[in-house]
């Protein structure tokens, strides 16, 4: 019988993901987000990034993009050193 794979012993830290919207998040939204670095991009993209502990927490936040109708563009799983610095907001 083949044994369950526990991501949970394989990494300190959990997976960093980047979820591409098109449009930009405004401000007020920016909290419901808590924990993900918010970039507005330049091309009128916002880029939310940071640590997501599971696939249930990373459909959560996929369903939050849903209810506010922004359309979804792309998400990926980066490696840590990929990772933006904490720099929010296009800055």
């Amino acid at each position: 019988m083949p044994s369950r794979h526990d991501n949970a012993t394989d990494h300190a830290e959990p997976p960093i993901y980047q979820i591409r919207v098109q449009g930009h998040l405004d401000r007020a939204w920016e909290s419901w987000f808590a924990g993900l670095a918010v970039t507005l991009e330049n091309d009128g993209h916002t880029l939310l990034t940071g640590g997501i502990v599971d696939q249930a927490a990373l459909h959560g936040l996929l369903k939050k993009v849903r209810d506010l109708g922004m359309p979804l563009v792309s998400v990926n799983r980066i490696e840590p050193s990929q990772a933006p610095q904490q720099t929010q907001n296009g800055e």
